[in-house]
């Protein structure tokens, strides 16, 4: 990078570490530090939502995974806005009267302190696995732009925002969140026009949508019903739905984002404000790989984006012949996109096709072989595509605007989720379990405390999470083994009455036990882990409460 990106880079990171430490004279107490004394106007609160979502991971591994698969992973939020709306019915009144501070507060109030404690651990075990892989997204960027280790590049990004977090609270997640979404789409929009603007002159945005949609990279809808198709309509709207449920309804990193609102009306509004903006929003970063895809139909690509594996195996006759072969079918490909874009035939189409098929068995090739010479299995390219094309290929100033908007998405996750396991150790462990008739300054003291270590936590996990896999997929994979039968307690909370405490339970463990029956014993897609886990908790926290004859003690909301 240039001087000018790193003056943009240095403006961001200091601007927002401030700008978070300055709200720390709002956390002085309970309320104050961990739900902003439910102040927070909807849009605010909306913004935050859509923040805590939208992490790194979304713009480094989403447009990854676009270049190399197209738009279909945009079914995964088809789900989402009945989502919402069912949760405006249900959670936001539910929780938002019931005056609680974390949902998991919730559940001993309608059962019992072991069912709430057993629901609030493995959340902090699923959020702690998850914000783990959201250090690791910006850790990728750091590594290729500095040449740093990405263990360094880990610790700084992950304890620099919990410097912020652990002073300020969810004061300073959530205004620092708001300025955050507006980095975040400048930097969208002027990356798409500067990557259409380096299009070859004749060639056309419509002209790039015209390959990308012969090779099958707009799909945006498939009708199969096949449990172990990643990506579907119904995996979306069924198992998706479940996932959203889960997420935005029992998960406290975004409950504590409404119960941060003025009212239950103004929290309805933020959740629907989110689920109405975040598909066209998804839609816009799925097609920024989609053009990156285009823009390397005629610029040649790398062989392999990871350029610290390239460096161990470089200087390797295999790998020079194999660099041949890619070079050679990139060349062929791109007379073959040309020639199709000219001519719109046909016959033309096809030769473009098999020019890209061969190209991708190409670079496969190449990647089989780094993962051979590196012993190295785990190896994954799709999370470096985005990164290193911004690097490689962006003007002097756009380069730092755009690693300050991938920072600004990865400190806005971190930040939120970091300080919901800090919220929910606190009330849910420490408060409940250990110091009944503590201080404010005691339990905000302990939540800084918490907030700290589990952001070393988090970035030990980071260390593992890079080579797993695309990370917009690796952070839902965790969260989808514990998300369905997180609901299903909830389910059985809020609508079945003949639900006991023994039933909630016994029916989370069967659930949680379900997941991993069916990750290990089947080929079903993780988005059906959701279905999975909610059904079978609800069915075997309603059977075993049959055998309960003792007197529900529901909570009045």
């Amino acid at each position: 990078m240039r001087p000018l990106d790193w003056a943009v880079v240095v403006a961001y990171l200091v601007y927002v570490i401030w700008d978070g430490i300055r709200m720390t004279k709002h956390s002085g107490n309970v309320e104050g530090y961990f739900l902003a004394n439910r102040s927070l106007p909807w849009w605010a609160v909306g913004l935050s939502v859509m923040a805590t979502q939208l992490s790194a991971i979304t713009l480094v591994g989403t447009t990854g995974q676009a270049y190399s698969d197209g738009m279909r992973f945009i079914q995964f939020y088809y789900g989402l806005p009945l989502a919402m709306i069912i949760l405006c019915i249900t959670a936001v009144p539910f929780f938002y009267r019931a005056n609680v501070y974390t949902a998991y507060e919730y559940l001993e109030r309608r059962f019992d302190a072991k069912t709430r404690s057993l629901t609030s651990f493995f959340f902090l075990i699923s959020r702690g696995l998850g914000v783990g892989v959201i250090i690791a997204a910006p850790s990728v960027i750091l590594s290729i732009v500095l040449g740093w280790h990405e263990m360094t590049t880990i610790f700084v990004i992950g304890l620099s925002t919990t410097i912020y977090t652990m002073i300020g609270g969810v004061q300073a997640v959530t205004w620092t969140d708001v300025k955050q979404m507006f980095v975040i789409f400048f930097g969208l929009f002027v990356c798409m026009f500067v990557i259409i603007s380096q299009f070859p002159a004749g060639v056309s945005f419509t002209d790039g949508l015209t390959l990308a949609g012969a090779t099958g990279k707009l799909t945006t809808v498939s009708l199969s019903f096949d449990l172990k198709e990643k990506y579907t309509l119904w995996s979306g709207m069924i198992g998706g739905l479940f996932l959203f449920l889960s997420y935005f309804g029992c998960d406290q990193s975004q409950v504590q984002r409404f119960l941060t609102a003025k009212s239950v009306s103004e929290g309805r509004t933020s959740l629907l404000m989110s689920a109405f903006l975040k598909i066209p929003m998804q839609f816009m970063i799925l097609l920024v790989g989609v053009l990156v895809f285009v823009f390397y139909q005629f610029t040649a690509p790398p062989m392999i984006f990871n350029q610290v594996e390239v460096g161990k195996v470089a200087q390797t006759a295999q790998y020079q012949t194999l660099k041949g072969e890619f070079d050679a079918a990139h060349h062929r490909r791109e007379l073959a996109a040309e020639g199709f874009l000219k001519e719109r035939t046909d016959a033309a189409k096809q030769e473009y096709l098999a020019a890209d098929k061969a190209f991708n068995a190409s670079r496969k090739n190449g990647v089989d072989y780094v993962k051979t010479a590196t012993k190295n299995e785990s190896f994954n390219d799709v999370n470096y595509v985005f990164p290193s094309f911004v690097v490689q290929n962006m003007p002097m100033g756009v380069i730092g605007l755009i690693i300050a908007a991938i920072f600004a998405a990865a400190m806005s996750s971190i930040s939120a989720e970091l300080n919901a396991l800090a919220t929910a150790t606190t009330i849910d462990f420490y408060r409940r379990h250990f110091k009944k008739d503590g201080t404010d300054r005691q339990y905000v003291f302990f939540g800084r405390i918490a907030t700290f270590v589990w952001g070393i936590f988090a970035c030990i996990v980071a260390t593992y999470a890079t080579n797993l896999g695309s990370l917009i997929e690796v952070v839902n994979k965790f969260g989808s083994f514990f998300y369905g039968s997180l609901l299903g307690v909830f389910v059985l909370a809020f609508a079945v009455k003949r639900a006991r405490a023994r039933g909630a339970f016994f029916g989370l463990l069967f659930g949680i036990g379900s997941v991993w029956v069916a990750s290990h014993f089947t080929d079903i897609e993780f988005l059906w882990f959701n279905v999975v886990g909610c059904v079978v908790t609800v069915i075997s926290g309603y059977l075993i409460s049959l055998t309960d004859k003792g007197e529900v003690d529901a909570i009045k909301v």
